[in-house]
């Protein structure tokens, strides 16, 4: 089978890697543009994946627009019989996903129809899901609307973070990628329609939606997950001293205080919050490495009694 592979972020590498060692045929690897970085934008940052495709000598294709009537032609001329999309970051359209004979199938992190969007890891651990895992859906033309070919379930860890989640949740993605067009190799899929009336929603992430209420009516358990939710990136935040600050390992513990009050500050930090409070490991202030919160209280970053808002 040849497979022409869409992908962008780390989350995609298992999956492209799986294909290989599974001997698929990756006739060529579609990712973003290289990125502007550095102090004065002037060097070029490469996508995880086109790294790895790049490594094992795959052509990387990097459109602006991946509606464009060249690329259109150009993944005519490679003659895939399937697409596979990991994260690639742009709504594709009906004639690009059409182009393979096998049409274009998508690795989607939730047990969809719920969680569809740019955020399903983070929202899963936010909104408190005792599980979710991954999908494997034929492409439409719609936002995560395909039906299902492939789906694997795992629980979520009472202490998992999201970057602990994504990490798993993308090899649970390559081997059930493999699966999936193994099955459709060999014996076929029979395609599921998804249930638009059990649909939830998983929208991208907002500066303020990680910022931490110390006053939210969840309690201790919610401010954690969102602090857990936002580990490593993009780092829940509150406010300490009037600065910015991002939280770090947390969990639920016991105490009372003034919602935001500093309880303990030693080797973690304590924070009250309406109903218990919070025990967080590390922190990173605004414009620094992330650190020890023994270190941010030897430098007298915060102290025992301080409001974080």
């Amino acid at each position: 089978m040849r497979v022409l592979f869409f992908g962008t972020p780390e989350f995609a590498v298992p999956s492209l890697m799986a294909l290989l060692g599974e001997g698929f045929d990756v006739v060529g690897v579609v990712t973003r543009p290289d990125q502007p970085t550095g102090r004065h934008r002037s060097k070029a940052s490469p996508s995880s994946v086109k790294i790895a495709a790049l490594a094992e000598e795959i052509p990387v294709l990097q459109p602006d627009r991946p509606s464009a009537d060249e690329f259109l032609a150009e993944v005519a001329g490679l003659a895939p019989d399937i697409s596979a999309v990991v994260a690639y970051g742009h709504i594709l359209p009906e004639r690009l996903l059409s182009v393979p004979r096998l049409g274009s199938v998508n690795v989607h992190a939730s047990l969809l129809p719920a969680l569809r969007g740019a955020a399903p890891i983070q929202r899963a651990i936010l909104n408190g899901f005792p599980e979710t895992g991954v999908t494997i859906m034929q492409m439409d033309a719609g936002m995560d609307t395909g039906p299902i070919l492939h789906q694997v379930t795992t629980p979520i860890l009472s202490d998992e973070t999201g970057g602990e989640l994504s990490v798993r949740l993308a090899e649970m993605g390559a081997v059930a990628l493999v699966e999936a067009l193994t099955l459709m190799e060999e014996t076929g899929l029979t395609p599921q329609p998804q249930d638009g009336a059990q649909a939830t929603y998983a929208p991208k992430l907002t500066r303020e939606e990680e910022r931490i209420d110390w006053r939210s009516g969840g309690g201790a358990e919610a401010v954690a997950r969102r602090i857990r939710a936002f580990d490593p990136t993009p780092g829940a935040w509150t406010e300490c001293r009037g600065l910015a600050i991002k939280l770090f390992g947390a969990r639920a513990a016991e105490g009372n205080g003034k919602p935001g009050e500093v309880l303990v500050a030693g080797e973690l930090l304590r924070i009250a919050c309406d109903g218990g409070s919070v025990e967080v490991s590390d922190v990173q202030p605004a414009g620094r490495a992330r650190m020890s919160v023994k270190a941010f209280v030897n430098g007298r970053g915060v102290a025992k009694g301080d409001v974080l808002a």
